[in-house]
């Protein structure tokens, strides 16, 4: 282990995990947290992200080093034991770029080290290989936003050729990435499809009830987008991540959880909390409630 704490280290290899630590590691050192020591081997092995086969400084949970920055990239109902996780680490703070509302829960469970979300709509999936590996396709640049507290971290990513900066009203943004990941991710899970194939019909006009049914939910939350720039945020994301399968495409592939009760589970309680019918959350919802989650 190294003598001097890691400027940065990830929990969470999944693809955005690992697409993220890709381009770090091609400038500074980054540790990489596996959930265990088999895990762990596997990614200092080696894994193949983009073209480049890269053998990641990779450590198992249990026995995590010291770092400056820890970024959560976990699914939401992992995010207590990655804090837990990321605490023992010491760093000066822990960021999420985790999907869903998770701000409160992130600074509650990293307490007293400082936490909070911001988010990233890069995107990245896994792709299987023909002798059972598999790698990792990087399928949308994005952008990665972060709380003031966090800038620093912006100036690592950023050094990294990351699109990252902080954001002036975080909160916005959170609010704007969940409307995008209820729009999306839910209608390529149940459907099976890349995220560029809701640009057309008639996916397309599925994508545009769930924005026009969750707007008026998230615009008495505080989102300050008007309904046709809502509209436009989530087409405009849909077009730059074309080629990407969802995350939660991913895990219905894979027979893993889901985070459908984090993004649509959260948004339905929150709905019926508003007063606010959303039939096709409601039925995109019941369609995948059976998947694993």
């Amino acid at each position: 282990m190294p003598a001097t704490p890691y400027p940065i280290a990830i929990i969470g290899p999944g693809a955005v995990g690992l697409t993220l630590a890709a381009r770090l590691a091609a400038t500074l050192r980054v540790a990489v947290i596996a959930r265990d020591a088999s895990r762990a081997a596997a990614l200092r092995a080696g894994v193949q992200v983009g073209a480049v086969l890269w053998h990641f400084d990779a450590h198992a949970a249990t026995h995590p080093p010291a770092a400056q920055w820890v970024l959560l990239c976990v699914k939401a109902a992992n995010t207590e034991a990655a804090c837990d996780i990321a605490r023992a680490m010491q760093p000066q703070g822990v960021l999420s770029l985790q999907n869903g509302l998770l701000d409160a829960r992130v600074r509650a469970a990293c307490a007293p080290v400082l936490g909070g979300q911001g988010i990233t709509t890069l995107g990245a999936y896994r792709e299987p290989l023909v002798n059972g590996a598999a790698r990792i396709v990087p399928a949308g640049e994005g952008e990665i936003l972060v709380p003031s507290e966090f800038a620093p971290v912006a100036a690592l990513l950023a050094s990294a050729g990351l699109h990252a900066r902080v954001a002036p009203d975080i909160a916005q943004a959170r609010l704007a990435k969940w409307l995008v990941n209820l729009a999306i991710n839910p209608v390529t899970a149940a459907f099976r499809v890349r995220n560029g194939e809701l640009a057309s019909p008639p996916l397309r006009e599925i994508v545009e009830a769930l924005v026009h049914e969750a707007w008026p939910v998230l615009a008495a939350e505080g989102l300050a987008l008007d309904l046709d720039a809502a509209r436009e945020r989530v087409f405009q994301v849909v077009q730059a991540t074309a080629a990407n399968r969802s995350s939660m495409l991913q895990d219905v592939l894979a027979g893993r959880p889901t985070e459908l009760d984090a993004l649509t589970g959260a948004f339905l309680a929150l709905a019926r909390a508003h007063g606010q019918a959303a039939p096709t959350h409601e039925a995109l919802y019941a369609r995948l409630e059976s998947s694993p989650r």
